[in-house]
């Protein structure tokens, strides 16, 4: 029988691991940065699997005979999806909170295994679990000097060569020199000498400069060291370098060739050095070791401070949440009209609200890929459309749009749930949809004390649902950046089981964090709305101790009708009206002719 691609790749891996010695190897979709999103260099998983999710891991084992012999890991957003692109026959597939490839390799790899790793795409901590459990069975973990999918993708890309680019004051609302002065402090106060920054959004932020060397993400490939003294060393391609960023960074910042970052961290001999355990590969932590460097495990300075965002920042957003609504309302006017002939496609609505984006404002990316879902395509949370899945959006049917944009004021994330007529939803549609929108609601009224984390409202937007033997298997909200990452830390609303990252975050006032519930019916359709929210201050007459809410910073409307009045309260409706009101308000006078009369109709009270 001859194989498929995926699966000659897959035989030519287990030739190079066997010639390796080298019973295993663990992919994961990451870079040296421990990125999201990655660039086309990186993209090892999706090479090696056609998995094309933005998180996930595979384990290969070398030898083929064994049952299993590789497996793909993911979490409850790509269930569906995994299946519909990796291999069965070639993989195992493996949840994750509920399974780890630490339990895994202990309960499969064989007595004694070697298992490589690639120390520059995984963290710390990982590292150490995989280690022990290895352990238990007189295995071990090895860092492999070259990662050996490098070796067997012959048109592997090359790194981004773009420029960095100037990230002006006008939108950050505060210099670079200031950020490093607060870094720099920051290390005094812990009488550390240096910190390693690896996170691009946060180099990004620091110096305030941006790129084009991810996809969806306006980042530059880099690193930096920061000191003490306020100075900074830049790691950063030469070919990369341009007279204003030289000139933007003046002379606190060094800038040194990328490959002189190994060097660079050996050379902080006995200094106290803080690294970010979350953030930072296994690699630095190796070499700073090995150049004798103290490490002190600390968070990235500069996530904090970069989650907060400040008062010109918070203004950016909603310069940019006001042209993207009106890109997204004439969208949806589009799509009345359209979707109903039975002929638009889910690649042919993607398309037409980039165009819309593009025609509103300084549009310089998508924030992602649009998931733009017909149907049974909707319950796949993380979908990504391609020419295999393309599907039309059918009369008297669900389409699910989440979709964003990057501009340089702000970073926008929106989902619109669609009811394509003409005929009246089903009964069970429009419950399903109304209990989704009341925990929407529920949350965006919230008012909280300081000091609650998202993991405390989460059950706010699932209550509805929850009543109703219903539930999600996402998160409910992720932080979002200024022309930065639309996947934001450190602040979450999630369940903290599972101990995931950011659950137990206080959300603090100036936090851009997204609302968005949903429901899932796997092969018939897909719900969610969501909206960006920023955190602000309460004034609550009497009240003891500073409590906070959220301002709603997502401008468009939310489909009419699919909502169930019967299951609405009266606080339900009257947000609803002044929500809609507001939308109206906003992005009114930027339409024009129908697309303006549809609007019009779609904000009228309830």
């Amino acid at each position: 029988m001859l194989m498929n691609t995926h699966e000659a790749r897959l035989d030519a891996l287990r030739k190079e691991l066997k010639s390796r010695g080298l019973d295993g190897f663990v992919i994961p979709i990451s870079d040296e940065h421990m990125s999201e999103y990655v660039g086309g260099y990186a993209q090892r998983l999706a090479w090696l699997t056609g998995f094309g999710g933005s998180a996930g891991t595979a384990v290969v084992l070398t030898d083929p005979s064994l049952q299993p012999a590789a497996a793909m890991f993911v979490d409850g957003r790509y269930t569906l999806q995994v299946r519909d692109q990796v291999d069965g026959r070639l993989y195992a597939y493996e949840s994750v909170p509920q399974t780890s490839i630490a339990k895994w390799l202990e309960t499969h790899a064989p007595q004694g295994a070697n298992i490589g790793y690639d120390a520059w795409l995984h963290g710390k901590r990982w590292v150490e679990a995989v280690d022990k459990a290895l352990a238990a069975k007189g295995g071990k973990v090895t860092p492999v000097e070259t990662n050996p999918i490098d070796s067997i993708w012959e048109d592997q890309p090359a790194p981004s060569p773009a420029p960095a680019l100037v990230h002006p004051e006008a939108f950050t609302g505060q210099a670079s020199e200031a950020k490093r002065g607060a870094v720099s402090e920051w290390l005094g106060e812990r009488r550390l000498d240096a910190t390693v920054i690896t996170a691009l959004d946060s180099i990004a932020w620091l110096l305030n400069i941006r790129g084009t060397d991810v996809e969806r993400t306006p980042v530059a490939l880099s690193y930096v060291i920061a000191h003490a003294d306020g100075t900074a060393d830049l790691f950063i391609a030469e070919e990369k370098v341009t007279p204003e960023l030289r000139q933007h960074l003046g002379n606190a910042v060094r800038i040194q060739p990328r490959d002189r970052f190994v060097a660079g961290l050996e050379g902080l001999s006995g200094k106290r050095v803080a690294v970010d355990p979350e953030r930072a590969v296994s690699a630095i932590f190796e070499r700073l070791r090995i150049g004798g460097a103290e490490v002190v495990e600390e968070r990235d300075p500069t996530v904090l401070p970069k989650a907060i965002k400040n008062p010109v920042e918070q203004q950016g957003h909603r310069d940019a949440q006001t042209r993207d609504g009106a890109a997204v309302s004439q969208f949806l006017h589009w799509l009345s009209v359209e979707a109903p002939k039975g002929a638009v496609s889910e690649m042919a609505a993607a398309d037409r609200l980039q165009a819309f984006r593009q025609s509103c404002g300084d549009l310089r990316d998508l924030s992602f890929d649009t998931i733009s879902g017909a149907g049974p395509n909707g319950a796949v949370v993380h979908y990504r459309v391609s020419e295999e899945t393309n599907r039309t959006l059918e009369p008297n049917s669900v389409y699910l749009v989440d979709s964003g944009g990057q501009y340089p004021d702000g970073t926008t994330d929106i989902t619109r749930t669609v009811w394509v007529g003409p005929g009246e939803p089903p009964v069970e549609v429009k419950d399903r949809f109304t209990r989704v929108l009341k925990g929407h609601i529920a949350l965006a009224r919230a008012v909280f004390p300081q000091g609650t984390a998202g993991s405390q409202l989460d059950v706010l937007a699932r209550q509805f649902l929850w009543a109703a033997g219903l539930d999600y298997a996402h998160g409910t909200g992720h932080g979002v950046g200024s022309f930065l990452s639309v996947h934001e830390g450190p602040q979450r609303i999630a369940k903290s089981a599972g101990g995931q990252a950011g659950t137990d975050q206080s959300l603090m006032p100036g936090m851009i964090i997204s609302n968005e519930p949903g429901y899932y019916k796997t092969g018939e359709y897909g719900i969610r709305i969501e909206n960006l929210v920023l955190v602000e201050p309460r004034e609550i007459d009497g009240a003891e101790g500073e409590f906070y809410g959220f301002e709603t910073l997502t401008l468009a409307p939310i489909e009419r009708r699919l909502v169930d009045t019967a299951l609405f309260t009266r606080d339900d409706l009257a947000w609803w009206n002044a929500y809609h009101a507001r939308v109206l308000d906003v992005v009114g006078p930027q339409l024009e002719g129908s697309a303006k009369t549809w609007l019009e109709e779609q904000c009228a009270p309830l």
